[in-house]
């Protein structure tokens, strides 16, 4: 994705978060690929950064974006066992692409904005509901939006993704 691609779809994701009434903050930033490069730039004192995972099960018929806290580990058995899948595994670029149109290192819970079959299952740890700041990428790593877990969830809804929770 180009700088003037993720800028565009930056503006996107605010047009849809003001229609859909969710307050946010936006912290701009250098581009971000991990939990500890935001770490490193104390975002983390903020809100609970959000660890995403986009994953597959066995057969690549469900597709799953996993928000867990960005202190904790993807136990994947852990996953599969309470969503009743089969074996996951991360899904691949061109999958990530093709599914929620997102590049590596810009996987967001917002990128369901860009499903609109509605197929990827979301699956939010149970450790942040209710929580009152999440820092999240705007479908793109070179900014953070602190919003609410409620917010998040109204996005969530809005979209029509199936929801999972589970405890990590």
């Amino acid at each position: 994705m180009t700088e003037v691609d993720m800028m565009d779809e930056r503006a996107r994701v605010l047009e849809k978060l003001d229609e859909l009434g969710v307050a946010y903050e936006m912290d701009v930033h250098e581009p971000v690929y991990t939990i500890e490069a935001m770490v490193a730039l104390g975002l983390d004192k903020k809100g609970i950064v959000v660890k995403n995972l986009f994953l597959r099960d066995a057969k690549g018929k469900r597709h799953f974006l996993v928000v867990l806290p960005g202190d904790r580990q993807g136990d994947l058995k852990a996953i599969r066992d309470q969503l009743g899948s089969t074996a996951l595994s991360f899904g691949s670029e061109e999958r990530l692409m093709r599914c929620l149109k997102l590049s590596k290192g810009a996987v967001s819970p917002l990128g369901i904005l860009n499903d609109a079959e509605h197929a990827v299952e979301v699956v939010v740890d149970r450790a942040l509901v209710g929580a009152e700041r999440l820092g999240v990428h705007p479908n793109d790593n070179t900014a953070t939006l602190w919003l609410s877990y409620d917010g998040l969830r109204k996005v969530i809804d809005h979209c029509g993704n199936t929801v999972h929770f589970i405890k990590l």
